[in-house]
């Protein structure tokens, strides 16, 4: 399976990085000529232009589905700017979501598709409300479009409501206990630690991480465009200390401070893949994301404010920085107020 691209690289498939900071793959057989392969990186159609490749057969060539079709509706949709400005992990996912779509009604009228339609689509889902919920995310990405785009009058995804979060659905966050136990582990000097550092001490998340090296970093501050802003949002890193002592110990790729056993850059669904085995290693919750958690409530317990937090993490609205931001408050007043039970002054 080539969706994601986890695990170890397939074989005679090759990446190189252009001097403007492109990721390029190619299939080569033995001293054989190289075949460039143009189709998104972990999408299907990269898989089968894999495939053609290593049977050297022509390149596949797709049928144009017929007008009106919803077929031909996400063929349009993925050619506009509302695509393309999405981060391609999104894209990626969606593209995924889109092909079991178009597996089982693909040739189907997209004026013809409702409110129960998409409510129908959501309940086949319902085991797993995560997959329903990225499901929603996508048909709602593709009819607001179609609405703007005049080939819609209505959308048929207004009032089709998310399912409910199950109680501990979600990334675990880490605690200071699982920070010190992975330290504890994995000392300055390894990769794992490079690994953590970076992620605790810039607070990126791991499509950032995976990208972020010396060539972004000037005066002992770093600046980056991170993946979810669709690299319109650039995030200001200084070098904190400990991080940079950690940094110089290495192990480091020679483009970016994350690295696999080689030096070679990562994706960030093999860094996921590689860090959940450290993690599992030390026995604590296997998640990037989780390690972000504990960076951003450190801060807001040292007192960070809701717009230092979203110039730290990269958020907007104050949505999510408030989360923390009020965690750290509560914390704060019950300390200074707990005396009170007591009566005392």
């Amino acid at each position: 399976m080539m969706t994601g691209m986890p695990g170890p690289r397939p074989p005679h498939l090759h990446r190189e990085t252009t001097r403007h900071g492109k990721a390029v793959w190619y299939v080569r057989l033995g001293k054989g000529s190289r075949i460039r392969l143009l189709a998104e990186y972990g999408s299907p159609d990269f898989a089968a232009e894999y495939q053609a490749a290593l049977s050297a057969s022509p390149r596949p060539k797709k049928c144009a589905p017929q007008a009106g079709t919803l077929a031909w509706l996400i063929d349009r949709y993925r050619e506009t700017l509302e695509w393309s400005g999405l981060s391609a992990a999104t894209r990626r996912q969606r593209d995924n979501i889109f092909v079991h779509i178009l597996e089982a009604a693909g040739q189907e009228s997209f004026a013809r598709i409702t409110p129960r339609t998409i409510m129908a689509g959501r309940e086949r889902r319902a085991v797993t409300p995560a997959q329903a919920r990225n499901f929603l995310d996508a048909m709602r990405g593709l009819f607001r479009w179609a609405v703007k785009a005049g080939l819609v009058k209505v959308d048929p995804t207004v009032g089709v409501e998310n399912p409910p979060r199950r109680k501990g659905e979600g990334f675990v966050p880490w605690t200071e206990e699982h920070v010190g136990a992975f330290e504890r582990r994995w000392p300055i000097g390894t990769r794992q630690r490079v690994w953590l550092d970076v992620l605790l001490y810039t607070g990126l998340r791991r499509g950032d991480a995976v990208r972020f090296g010396r060539q972004h970093v000037r005066d002992g501050v770093g600046s980056l465009k991170t993946e979810k802003s669709g690299f319109t949002v650039a995030v200001t890193l200084p070098i904190l200390p400990v991080l940079a002592e950690t940094l110089a110990a290495g192990p480091c790729g020679d483009l970016t401070f994350i690295a696999g056993a080689r030096g070679e850059p990562l994706t960030k669904e093999s860094f996921g893949n590689l860090f959940r085995a450290a993690c599992k290693a030390v026995g604590v919750p296997g998640s990037a994301h989780g390690v972000r958690k504990v960076a951003a409530t450190r801060a807001a317990n040292a007192g960070a404010t809701v717009a230092q937090l979203e110039a730290i993490f990269g958020w907007s609205g104050g949505t999510m920085a408030s989360l923390y931001t009020r965690s750290a408050d509560r914390k704060r007043l019950a300390i200074e107020a707990m005396h009170k039970l007591a009566g005392e002054r």
